[in-house]
């Protein structure tokens, strides 16, 4: 044990003496057997570089491509915001064709169904075995009389007990869901004079 120890005192002493510590200042920096990527080979702005077809090492934007931050950001369509206010967009930005309800009926049975029930009362499978209590019905009026932009905005971001579907759902697909959903809702809270002659022979 004591040579052990006095083995283990040498060698430190001499990786000690060799490398140096780390942050001394010296005239000859010390070896790195980790630099963790202290210096990295890149690119310096307008920096001659013979890699590239025109010679210069900055270029331009992809075409098609967009920055991060950019006002494409801040739409309607990808926030359910007005542009330069915090106010929900009233009516849905894209739109409404019964290729759109077709895909918000599938994404809506996908993420929705299983808690709001195919119906939208709420009464989906997690309710009924137990997994959660209070699930919302989205027939109810408050929610009724939510702006489009808000819905597309829950879906994305969740609120109270329910979770985000930003990351899973395209924002296509949430406007789509959004607008399945107030046909859902219509065919609940609808008037029987708002339908044409022939639409209301076909109630039973």
């Amino acid at each position: 044990m004591r040579y052990f120890v006095l083995g283990l005192t040498l060698v430190a002493t001499l990786v000690v003496s060799v490398l140096g510590f780390r942050g001394d200042i010296s005239r000859k920096p010390p070896l790195e057997i980790f630099p963790d990527m202290d210096r990295q080979p890149k690119l310096r702005p307008q920096e001659p570089n013979a890699l590239l077809p025109n010679g210069r090492s900055s270029q331009l934007p992809v075409e098609g491509s967009i920055a991060r931050g950019t006002p494409f950001a801040s739409t309607p369509k990808n926030t359910g915001r007005v542009s330069g206010v915090t106010n929900f967009v009233e009516l849905l930005p894209v739109k409404v064709t019964p290729q759109l309800l077709a895909r918000g009926r599938d994404r809506y049975a996908i993420s929705c169904l299983p808690c709001h029930g195919a119906q939208g009362d709420g009464n989906g499978i997690t309710k009924k075995i137990g997994a959660m209590g209070v699930v919302a019905n989205l027939h109810d009026a408050r929610i009724v009389k939510l702006p489009d932009g808000e819905l597309f905005h829950v879906i994305s971001d969740g609120r109270n007990l329910m979770g985000g579907y930003r990351s899973n759902i395209a924002i296509d697909d949430r406007w789509a869901i959004v607008a399945y959903l107030r046909a859902l809702q219509r065919s609940r809270l609808g008037f029987e004079d708002e339908l044409s002659a022939a639409e209301r022979a076909q109630l039973k």
